[in-house]
């Protein structure tokens, strides 16, 4: 096996090494711009990458050798699966590298927003003692409805095999696959039954927005509310809205559907999102660990000896 690949974002040097194993020559470049990259890509077979910009028809066309893209990472939402598909271009990614950290994740969002840890650290930290007004609620014997059951949903169901919760999924895409963690069902019984709503999808053109007001409106108890997936499947007014009338009770989100700054505080419901006592905000960590950094390249690699 010969071939050159191009890594033009921080990778673990794990992957860098399976690939120079295999026979590969391996430029490992995580400062390289894009504009960089398109004027040296035609010389490589296949490139790697995390989230630093999309490997787009732009790109593509410009690398008329290319034969793969190893995506550091879970989605594929940042690559152009289409055109890829149609110029003959292998995707691999690896979700099996980070499903137990965005597992421990989920499980750490969910207990911080059903008892209250932001609230109480705050005002404690401020001079205040308020035990009554940081009463929690247990996880035992709740309903933890879950959306999608790929490595991620399947890693938080897991994860949460120890609370005595019971775990009911739907994958739109799946049949069959109820195992000891969770029990596969329809989304008119997610609807009907969860008391915690965690996603668990990829970013399409169907998922996108999919998580509106209707959609909200659905559920029949009030909820706890977990995005760990991608922001913009979810409508952050909607959601700032079922806050509001206590539909979601508390929400924790790992991504929103604007990320970074400048970009996130340009947002017309940022403020409000911020304000919100009864919202967790991380910056997209889920699946981002030390473990998880080194796990991705190594699932790669061995991903890359089976193409």
């Amino acid at each position: 096996m010969s071939g050159k690949i191009l890594i033009i974002d921080d990778l673990h040097p794990a992957f860098k090494q399976k690939a120079e194993e295999l026979g590969y020559h391996v430029d490992d470049l995580p400062k390289i711009t894009r504009a960089e990259t398109m004027a040296v890509i035609a010389g490589y077979e296949g490139i790697a990458v995390r989230t630093k910009f999309k490997i787009d028809r732009e790109l593509m066309d410009a690398a008329p050798g290319l034969k793969f893209v190893a995506r550091a990472g879970a989605g594929l939402d940042n690559i152009d699966e289409a055109y890829a598909k149609e110029k003959n271009i292998q995707l691999i990614n690896a979700p099996e590298g980070n499903r137990d950290a965005l597992g421990e994740l989920a499980v750490g969002l969910l207990l911080s927003i059903m008892n209250n840890f932001r609230k109480a650290d705050i005002e404690i930290r401020n001079g205040v003692w308020d035990r009554e007004g940081s009463r929690g609620w247990e996880l035992k014997g709740k309903t933890v409805g879950i959306i999608g059951y790929g490595f991620m949903g399947s890693s938080f169901a897991r994860k949460l095999s120890g609370f005595e919760v019971k775990v009911i999924a739907y994958d739109k895409y799946k049949t069959g696959f109820s195992d000891a963690y969770a029990q596969e069902c329809s989304m008119e019984e997610i609807v009907k039954h969860s008391d915690i709503l965690s996603f668990h999808i990829p970013l399409t053109a169907e998922t996108r927005q999919m998580v509106d007001e209707e959609y909200l409106r659905h559920f029949k108890k009030n909820i706890f509310f977990i995005n760990t997936a991608r922001g913009e499947i979810v409508n952050t007014k909607a959601v700032l809205a079922a806050l509001e009338t206590g539909k979601i009770i508390g929400a924790g989100l790992d991504v929103l559907e604007a990320e970074k700054f400048p970009n996130l505080s340009e947002q017309s419901w940022y403020r409000e999102l911020a304000a919100s006592p009864k919202v967790l905000l991380t910056p997209h960590v889920g699946g981002w660990t030390f473990d998880s950094y080194r796990k991705i390249s190594e699932v790669l690699g061995d991903k890359l000896a089976q193409l």
